[in-house]
């Protein structure tokens, strides 16, 4: 398997992989992407939906 954060190839059996990813380093590179907000991910609800739907509160809502 490919590692999806530096490409290397790695044994998807080895006891020590951080799968998906080859190594803890690059699980923690993936995780501080997630956290700086570098990834998106879309949706087809409106922005305000998605907040009410996770439990924010939006100006509707007081």
């Amino acid at each position: 398997m490919k590692c999806p954060i530096c490409g290397r190839e790695f044994d998807l059996n080895a006891p020590d992989t951080a799968m998906p990813f080859c190594s803890i380093r690059c699980k923690q590179i993936d995780l501080k992407r997630w956290l700086d907000e570098e990834y998106t991910y879309f949706s087809d609800k409106p922005e305000e939906d998605q907040q009410t739907a996770e439990g924010f509160k939006t100006d509707e809502n007081h």
